[in-house]
């Protein structure tokens, strides 16, 4: 990482020019890594980033808004266009917001289980942010040595870094709990379905409710190795298509564990298409408790959304204005609502 023989902060001004001549590149590099980081190596990122770091760099549009007074903003990065889940958790975050005058600017990211490298390496500065919420995005040691260099308050929801303030669900009880009624209900095989994770560079949401998945499985006297992990997309078509693999291959199992609603709506549509009784043939449990889930009487998993995006924005707003800088990581339960699919 380039951090030797650099000159010290200039007192003056710093503009792109600077940056990408005290990082040895040009300056379509320097705004591709702080507009568009996916188009630059991971080395030349890093060194860039370190660079405007080290310098103070603020690009021109922030240092205007930076003259704003009486006005914060604060930057939520999420994959919201992946996943209806953290549109509702914004909820929960303009609710925090009202009357605080916040300004609250959003980014879309790719979702961390479709993507080779999933770990968040860059942070938008196009713009002056006073603080950051991050919302089911891994964070990496050097993301979060970054923040910690920038002074810009951060939160995670839906995600674990033990340097910052976090809000999570625990995916783990919610597993167990779906494994749980499962194994009373006289079910004994069992198949998990979701889309697949492309990377193991953390530990995800799904893997913790496999975990907790298999260890109700093992208290039964089960064996959770025998539970078979189905990958399809993360849809309702996602969950049509592994219901049909099953019935085609003879393995439907007494139940499936879907990591979605709408996976669940598409696995308890077509079971039912092709012939199958839900549940007295195979039970279907989904997870997130969203509106499909209640239209179609699923078995689900609910997790507080709302909640959580309030409580994470709440975290944030109060490190802004040094009410409160202690780190903490806040666990939210979840609930089992028993309907008509298992």
């Amino acid at each position: 990482m380039a951090g030797t023989g650099r000159r010290p902060r200039r007192s003056t001004t710093v503009t792109i020019y600077d940056v990408a001549a005290e990082a040895g590149v040009s300056i379509t590099t320097v705004s591709n890594a702080l507009n568009r980081p996916e188009r630059v190596g991971a080395a030349t990122l890093e060194r860039v980033l370190a660079v405007a770091d080290d310098l103070g760099f603020t690009p021109k549009a922030a240092a205007v808004t930076q003259a704003r007074q009486g006005v914060g903003r604060i930057g939520v990065l999420s994959p919201f266009t992946s996943y209806s889940s953290y549109r509702t958790r914004l909820v929960g975050v303009l609710e925090a917001c009202q009357g605080q005058s916040v300004d609250v600017v959003l980014f879309d990211q790719p979702s961390a289980a479709v993507s080779t490298s999933p770990l968040l390496g860059s942070l938008p500065t196009t713009g002056r942010l006073d603080g950051l919420l991050v919302m089911g995005l891994p964070l990496e040691e050097a993301m979060a040595d970054r923040l910690a260099r920038r002074n810009l308050p951060a939160v995670l929801v839906d995600s674990y870094h033990r340097d910052l303030s976090s809000v999570y669900v625990d995916d783990e009880d919610g597993g167990f709990r779906v494994g749980e009624h499962l194994v009373r209900s006289g079910r004994r095989t069992f198949a998990y379905v979701s889309e697949r994770q492309q990377s193991r560079a953390f530990l995800s949401q799904g893997q913790r409710r496999i975990r907790g998945f298999a260890r109700a499985v093992a208290e039964a006297g089960l064996d959770p190795q025998a539970i078979d992990h189905v990958t399809t997309g993360s849809d309702v078509e996602g969950g049509r298509r592994a219901a049909e693999e099953m019935v085609n291959a003879g393995t439907v199992p007494d139940a499936v564990f879907a990591h979605f609603d709408d996976i669940a709506a598409g696995l308890v549509g077509r079971f039912r298409e092709l012939g199958l009784e839900v549940p007295g043939d195979v039970a279907v449990v989904g997870y997130d408790d969203g509106d499909l889930a209640r239209a179609m009487g699923i078995t689900t998993v609910r997790q507080p959304f709302v909640e959580s995006g309030r409580v994470g924005c709440a975290l944030l707003l109060d490190r802004i204005l040094g009410r409160d800088m202690t780190v903490k990581h806040v666990s939210l339960p979840t609930e089992l609502v028993i309907r008509s699919t298992a």
